[in-house]
């Protein structure tokens, strides 16, 4: 039976049978590649980058530490942008001292959404933060990840990208503090110490290594110029380098079924490291297969809507991040003589910018976003730490890299991300936009699943989105029809997000069930399959199919349908922006009878009462228009960051029958 389940697995979605039969040859080679890399992990030895020329120890040094012909990011780059940076974001730059300070003084950094964590005197890079559990040095490919012991990968992995070198990077850039580099290079050598090639939990997983690269990158471009940079640095950055490359090279995360962020992050290693390292022999195959597949990849991730096909907007953001700073680094170091050339096709181009769109579209008036799906609060080179909800800034990179005033949000000061990627000449450019609102009002996503209605500061968000990745959904939830609300510039309906992966399969389990969603819950059934087994796959029982949409100065109207249930429900929202109220009709069609339970997820520090058959929260005012049930309050929480929780409150009518249909307002 467990044979057949993980067959089954294998094969959901939409998979052909050439597919799978090459997914199947395809895994017979890898089998016999695993022993090979078994056999090299074991007789590892260390050694120097295989470079094309090695030059006397000093000339070497040397090279790396003048001007190469490699380009990075301007704010990394531009020695005089120091004092604009601390001009232009002065409590940025005291707030990136301070945590550069504290990184130095007491090992102590951001993790997730779980706040500072203090790393002890000697970091022990193994050892997992949550639960303290030492995770061995066993071959990468015999670690369990899925301990139930309350340790969680993810947040070790977390550590273990290194994103706060780039933070003391940064810190070093605008004050030259040698304290920063000393830190960097002590704290890398205990690294490499601690994990040797190929073995332990921070070398089984190819996207891990790559995200943990492109942050080595930007370190090393800044602190090549710290006298802390000797012969030996420079031969241990470039060994880490090569291991990097090599077994990100050997452990690609592909599979011809379906590819998700994993492989992209993988290929984006590849990419950024044959481009900023051309000394190596390896750099145009690790340049040529990222730069490539990478292009290949979105064509196949972003659906022609703009949206990340993992029915996500965490992901969306963190994919979306990969691609512009890939595209803007490769733009950089385009090696050809005609400046009107474009390594990066246009239609990339059009799809990044719809990428952007898609992100500027759905962000609610307070300018964040619904996390619809998974969200595990990553980031591509973290240059400031965002709360998973936070998306805006994206849009002002965007903004000024596509010249599209339409990005930019009204009395949005430039975020400083801003600055690192494009330096002073971006922030300026950022400045003299002028905001536009081409991409106000409703708005809808069909590939995505995705409705937004908008008028002034009301906001709904109509979620008819499928499992994801073709139906084979490992990001999705349970979440088919439901809504989010906000207006006056606050949320009062909401995704409650994602919580943990391994570390509470059994809240894993709840944040992805359709009863902490906005929708309705039939029989008790589950919209999607899951199980508390298998935290990364959902069913694709639901399909669900929009059947209208109509926009108009006076209103919006949405409906669609799902089958999940023994009876297809049929939800439809009507916006009425003159009279400021949403109303909703949810359909039953089918025979017998059943129990209904409509929820609505308030956000957390809303104050929730209920008078008959309706619920205040905040003031705003859900009322049920045809059914005298009393609803209840049920206690629940929410989860802005990745290891964040927060009370919240969800508000349940439960009526059983033979129904055809139930109706709500929703007002202010």
């Amino acid at each position: 039976m467990a044979v057949l389940d993980k067959i089954k697995r294998a094969l959901r979605g939409e998979v052909e049978l050439s597919t799978a039969a090459r997914e199947a040859w395809r895994r017979g080679f890898a089998s016999l590649d695993q022993r090979k890399d078994r056999a090299k992990v074991e007789n590892y030895q260390k050694k120097p980058a295989d470079v094309w020329q090695r030059l006397p120890a000093e000339e070497w040094l040397r090279h790396f530490r003048d001007d190469r012909d490699v380009k990075f990011f301007r704010g990394f780059t531009d020695r005089g942008g120091a004092e604009f940076y601390r001009g232009i974001f002065p409590n940025q730059a005291a707030d990136l001292i301070a945590s550069a300070n504290r990184i130095v003084d007491e090992h102590r950094w951001p993790l997730l959404g779980f706040g500072e964590k203090s790393f002890g005197e000697t970091i022990e890079w193994r050892r997992d933060p949550l639960s303290g559990y030492v995770w061995p040095l066993d071959y990468h490919a015999d670690i369990n990840l899925f301990r139930g012991d309350g340790s969680d990968a993810r947040v070790l992995w977390e550590l273990n990208r290194l994103g706060h070198f780039v933070t003391l990077a940064r810190a070093y850039f605008i004050t030259t503090d040698e304290r920063y580099s000393m830190q960097f290079f002590s704290q890398l050598r205990s690294w490499d110490e601690q994990n040797p090639y190929g073995r332990g939990a921070n070398w089984t997983c190819a996207m891990e290594v790559a995200l943990r690269s492109i942050n080595l990158i930007a370190a090393f471009h800044v602190f090549r110029h710290s006298p802390q940079f000797d012969n030996e640095s420079l031969e241990l950055l470039l060994r880490l380098f090569q291991e990097h490359g090599n077994y990100i090279t050997d452990h690609l995360e592909f599979s011809h079924i379906a590819t998700s962020n994993h492989y992209l992050s993988d290929l984006a290693g590849m990419c950024w490291l044959g481009d900023f390292l051309p000394e190596f022999r390896d750099s145009e195959y690790w340049s040529n297969v990222g730069s490539v597949d990478m292009l290949l990849e979105m064509d196949k991730q972003v659906l022609p809507d703009g949206a990340d096909y993992e029915a996500s907007t965490g992901y969306h953001r963190f994919v979306l991040e990969l691609f512009l700073y890939s595209f803007v680094f490769q733009r950089l170091n385009e090696d050809h003589s005609d400046p009107t050339e474009d390594d990066i096709p246009s239609e990339s181009w059009k799809k990044l910018h719809q990428m952007l769109i898609y992100v500027r579209s759905y962000l609610r008036p307070d300018g964040f976003a619904p996390l619809i799906g998974d969200t595990d609060s990553g980031q591509v080179l973290p240059m400031s730490c965002r709360r998973a909800d936070d998306h805006a800034y994206v849009l002002a990179i965007g903004a000024v890299v596509f010249n599209d005033p339409g990005l930019k949000l009204a009395g949005v000061e430039p975020p400083e991300e801003l600055f690192w990627i494009l330096g002073e000449e971006g922030v300026r450019t950022f400045q003299e936009l002028k905001p536009s609102d081409q991409y106000d009002g409703s708005r809808v996503f069909t590939d995505a699943g995705t409705y937004i209605m908008r008028h002034d500061d009301l906001y709904l968000c109509f979620n008819a989105s499928g499992a994801g990745i073709n139906g084979r959904g490992s990001h999705g939830h349970n979440d088919v029809l439901s809504i989010e609300v906000s207006a006056g510039g606050r949320a009062f309906i909401v995704d409650p997000g994602t919580y943990v992966y391994s570390a509470d399969r059994a809240k894993r389990q709840e944040f992805r069930s359709t009863a902490y969603h906005s929708t309705v819950q039939i029989d008790g059934l589950e919209q999607n399959t899951i199980r508390v087994d298998t935290p990364f796959v959902i069913g694709n029982e639901a399909k669900p199919r929009v059947l209208e949409w109509k926009t108009s100065d006076d209103f919006d109207k949405v409906v669609a349908e799902h089958y999940a249930y023994p009876v297809v429900h049929r939800r439809t929202v009507t916006f009425d922006k003159r009279g400021r109220c949403w109303l909703i009709d949810d359909e039953f069609f089918g025979e017998g009878e059943h129990v209904y339970e409509v929820r609505f997820h308030f956000a957390p520090g809303l104050d929730v009462s209920v008078n008959d058959a309706s619920v205040e929260a905040g003031g705003l005012i859900v009322s049920a228009l045809n059914s005298e049930v009393q609803p209840v309050l049920e206690n629940r929480s929410a989860s802005i960051d990745y290891g964040e929780l927060r009370d919240s409150v969800s508000a349940c009518w439960k009526i059983s029958g033979e129904l055809r249909k139930l109706s709500w307002k929703i007002s202010l």
